[in-house]
């Protein structure tokens, strides 16, 4: 089945879901009007159909290989990037003032969910540049600005970022990589990075790796790492690529999905590199970069998720089977019916939550308002972990309908579960997102959850008069919300909040999902108002056993010993 951008959803989400009328009220995105909306996601959603989605099959069955150090890409991939960075797609949101549009990370988060349902294996390469592009501007020196942001958001260079290493994974602050002052304005850089996203390619000139590495004074822990910027080939003095730089690509991971993607073991053997940031900054300056992919990653989820349910919807509509009655088609089976329908409202709440997060982000950028920006980090990892999550289930879903022929590869349903399962690990794993929501993001006492739970409540009031059903389980699920977010301020053991962690994400997520579903039922058509009303009759009550998990604490869970588990 063809890939169909879902533009009406993104058009409906931006008037009456999420704060992009706040967004393009302000003097930063005031040239974000309606109609050049509607121009960037028009223009967008015919270059993901026409172009990227072709290349996603073909990037499943011919994987990216090395050869003789060399990265060799999935067939088309090149064409496919080169539409990518041709419609200035890579530098979306980035400052003007180096080429980018200067757009909104709203509208940058609406094409990179199109680009992920369409191809998620190359959707990833300008995902990791566009998180370089934001680490740079923010950090790097004027110099390293005015040479690498140009190329990367033309697509001639790309980027990567380099974290993990083989007895460093979640735990960053345990990672051995070196850097040595050479005296000379750069620095050495020698270690070995593990599962680095795009590490090489064949279609661009130059590929710029963030490099997490310790100086020799460097304190053990995070608070010793510094932040280094590695190209592959050195830049001459004209700004062009030179001399090969000292990094190879040892080899590449055999994985379970995203074989158009290659994913490196890397080597720096005394490799140049310039410092982004301060001396032992590394951490501050790589998580604006990580936060920006936290977002993306998310929306990556909700792409796939997207891709999955038209897939399944296709093979359900057309599919002949029993006496289903109506068309006669599976879709005419009840079950069936609520698979799809679980599948399609969980899209929208997801995508909402993502579109809430950018819109939460833009306004940061350009108000400076501490209360957006407080929002926006809130948010950011139940966007990660909520879209990804939605992303693995749709997709398990998908195979699902599709029955015995989705265990089988040729139906291609199977691809999108193993492409997408990845996203609920890498960017911070959604337990860790969830331990980041109950730990630091609760360090206001709560204050940023509890204006997003009066906001809920507010809009449940204003629609009693026409929705009363319907308002008072969200108001009621956000009530329960807001009590539990209160039991879990007053615990000053962190393991007793980190054993309700994921249930508290999935629940919030559930009931901004239900205010989104909500907004669509006053404002949307009949569909619509009938998929909220299935979302919040059917799935907002799954909040009272996720926030009943969570108020039970560690205790019966930390009785449970490693020997129980075992026996």
């Amino acid at each position: 089945m063809p890939y169909r951008a879902p533009v009406s959803d993104f058009r409906f989400l931006l008037d009456h879901v999420t704060d992009f009328a706040a967004v393009t009220a302000t003097d930063k995105f005031s040239e974000a009007t309606p109609d050049m909306t509607d121009a960037i996601l028009t223009e967008a959603a015919k270059m993901c159909e026409a172009v990227l989605a072709p290349l996603n099959r073909a990037g499943d069955l011919h994987p990216a290989r090395l050869e003789n150090g060399v990265v060799r890409t999935s067939p088309g991939f090149a064409d496919g990037y080169k539409a990518i960075a041709d419609g200035g797609w890579i530098g979306m949101s980035a400052d003007p003032d180096n080429g980018g549009m200067g757009l909104p990370m709203t509208l940058t988060t609406a094409v990179n969910d199109m680009m992920s349902a369409a191809c998620l294996s190359l959707q990833l390469n300008p995902l990791m540049t566009q998180g370089q592009i934001e680490a740079l501007e923010h950090h790097a020196s004027q110099d390293l600005r005015d040479l690498y942001i140009p190329k990367l958001i033309s697509g001639e260079w790309c980027g990567t970022m380099n974290l993990t290493e083989p007895q460093a994974g979640s735990d960053v602050g345990a990672l051995r990589s070196k850097a040595v002052d050479n005296g000379d304005g750069t620095y050495a850089i020698s270690g070995q990075k593990i599962y680095i996203s795009w590490a090489d390619n064949d279609f661009t000139e130059n590929v710029c790796h963030l490099v997490l590495a310790r100086l020799p004074d460097g304190v053990p822990g995070t608070k010793g790492i510094s932040l280094f910027l590695v190209p592959k080939f050195i830049p001459d003095a004209d700004g062009n690529p030179g001399t090969q730089n000292s990094l190879r690509v040892v080899s590449l991971e055999h994985k379970l999905g995203l074989h158009g993607s290659p994913t490196a073991v890397m080597e720096y053997d005394g490799a140049t590199g310039w410092m982004v940031g301060p001396e032992n900054g590394g951490m501050a300056a790589m998580f604006t970069m990580m936060n920006n992919a936290r977002l993306g990653v998310g929306t990556q989820g909700i792409g796939v998720a997207e891709g999955a349910y038209q897939h399944a919807l296709y093979y359900a509509q057309d599919r002949k089977q029993g006496k289903a009655g109506g068309s006669g088609s599976i879709i005419e089976h009840a079950d069936v019916r609520r698979m799809l329908a679980e599948m399609k409202s969980d899209i929208f709440a997801a995508r909402a939550i993502a579109m809430m997060c950018a819109c939460a982000i833009d306004m940061t950028t350009a108000t400076g308002d501490d209360t957006w920006r407080a929002r926006a980090a809130f948010l950011t990892p139940i966007a990660k972990a909520f879209g990804t999550d939605t992303g693995i289930k749709v997709a398990s879903t998908g195979v699902q309908v599709h029955g015995g022929m989705g265990f089988v590869e040729e139906t291609g349903a199977a691809q999108f579960l193993r492409d997408v399962r990845v996203t609920a690990i890498y960017e911070g794993t959604n337990g860790i997102q969830a331990m980041d929501l109950v730990a630091r993001k609760l360090m206001d006492g709560g204050e940023a959850a509890r204006l997003l739970i009066e906001e809920i409540q507010a809009g449940s009031e204003a629609a009693r008069s026409s929705h009363k059903e319907l308002a008072e389980a969200v108001w009621q699920a956000a009530e329960d919300l807001r009590e539990t977010t209160d039991w879990l301020v007053a615990q000053t053991d962190l393991n007793q909040r980190f054993a309700g962690a994921v249930p508290y994400l999935a629940a919030f997520a559930r009931v901004l999902g239900g205010h989104a579903h909500l907004a669509a039922a006053i404002h949307g058509d009949a569909a619509r108002a009938r998929l909220a009303t299935f979302y919040i009759r059917r799935l907002l009550p799954e909040v009272s056993g996720l926030l009943a998990h969570v108020r039970e604490g560690a205790d019966d869970l930390l009785a449970i010993t490693p020997e129980d588990l075992a026996a």
